[in-house]
């Protein structure tokens, strides 16, 4: 394993060894229930809280504005859900965009079933919304308008504060999945005006199983949510069940790092992007997919010209790389993300995601542009579409 490339980032992030040494004495020594009032319990729920804390100072919120899930698409799944169940009124309507994650997509196709209206923004060539298009497409039936900060496949980032902005005007709430976001750039949520906010520990060298629900308490229009889950009345009566006291200090030290490494890794991060990108462009007949600006800057989605990507990644043996979003590798439909930024089936299917975290070194792009310049040229004529 020490001689693969890992650049799939996107997708999980090896968790950083300064977060297990965090956690680990919550496995063993202070390993008592959050919720019990013994000395074992508070101990455990002192490190909670002090979790919590490290949180809400990375995303800049109040710590009674954050609820622990097992990761993103809990969150995701338990806000959209419960949020439209919270504001039932005649002809709910909901809006979000065709480039969203699954957990989104899928959500709100469950909700169609329940009667609600559901609205799917186009993007442009660039993967961004039209933010004229969001004003049109708002009804007085609209309750919430769900966009996600930035695009897990392409890694574009959407006009979060003035989309938030938009819906405010019009008294509606506005939800952002920041999973591929939060830790890897700045992200302030009262500044940009998010009311619901959904985050996983994983996506930046944390633990798995573990992730966050950020719920607006402060604005005048505030977030009404009924409880999800019974039995114990957990998380301020959100979410019952015993606490993971190990992921979330994990999740909590991971946030602490992100903030005070925060210049480090952008810097370092940006240029091995930047050079893997332009070697890649040296190869005839590849583009990049996605706005070259408004990006984050780990993320690279690079389509090469008639190439058949799921053979260049078989052919690849010591580069972890992908296709798209590992949540739908296994589908053999192109990416939902391409189609909707206009690129046809073959294009779609010519496209790869290289994603980058702060364990990449310079050398391993070094590698990953010689391996996969050298492996187009020799076998050029084996990795084309017929």
């Amino acid at each position: 394993m020490d001689e693969v490339i890992y650049l799939d980032n996107a997708a999980t992030t090896k968790v950083d060894p300064r977060v297990v040494e965090a956690m680990l004495p919550y496995f063993t020594e202070h390993y008592g229930n959050a919720a019990s009032k013994h000395i074992m319990g508070s101990n455990a729920n002192k490190a909670v809280e002090s979790a919590r804390e490290k949180i809400a100072d990375l995303i800049r919120c109040s710590t009674s504005e954050l609820i622990f899930t097992s990761g993103a698409t809990e969150s995701i799944n338990l806000s959209l859900k419960d949020f439209v169940a919270s504001n039932n009124k005649k002809d709910n309507h909901i809006i979000t965009v065709k480039t969203e994650h699954n957990a989104v997509l899928d959500s709100c196709n469950y909700l169609k079933t329940k009667g609600i209206d559901v609205t799917y923004l186009n993007v442009d060539k660039n993967g961004l919304i039209n933010l004229n298009n969001l004003k049109k497409e708002i009804r007085n039936e609209t309750i919430l308008v769900s966009v996600m900060f930035v695009n897990n496949e392409t890694g574009v980032i959407q006009p979060i504060k003035e989309i938030a902005e938009i819906c405010h005007e019009r008294n509606i709430f506005f939800m952002s999945d920041a999973t591929q976001a939060v830790g890897k750039i700045k992200v302030d949520v009262e500044e940009l005006g998010i009311d619901i906010m959904t985050f996983s520990g994983h996506k930046f060298h944390g633990p798995k199983g573990i992730g966050g629900l950020y719920i607006q308490r402060k604005r005048p229009l505030k977030v009404r949510l009924e409880p999800i889950q019974f039995g114990g009345g957990h998380e301020k009566g959100f979410r019952s069940g015993t606490l993971n006291v190990p992921g979330i200090v994990g999740l909590g030290k991971a946030c602490e790092l992100a903030k005070t490494e925060f210049n480090d890794y952008d810097t370092k991060v940006r240029i091995m992007r930047d050079d893997l990108e332009n070697k890649l462009l040296e190869i005839g007949g590849s583009w990049i997919n996605g706005d070259k600006n408004k990006r984050v800057p780990n993320i690279l989605n690079i389509g090469f010209n008639g190439v058949d990507s799921d053979v260049l990644l078989a052919g690849l043996k010591r580069i972890a790389i992908s296709k798209g979003s590992a949540c739908s590798s296994d589908s053999v439909k192109p990416s939902h993300v391409l189609k909707a930024m206009g690129l046809n089936d073959k294009e779609a299917y010519s496209s790869l995601r290289f994603s980058l975290g702060k364990f990449n070194s310079f050398l391993d792009i070094t590698k990953t542009i010689s391996i996969l310049k050298g492996y187009l040229l020799k076998n050029k004529e084996t990795i084309l579409y017929e």
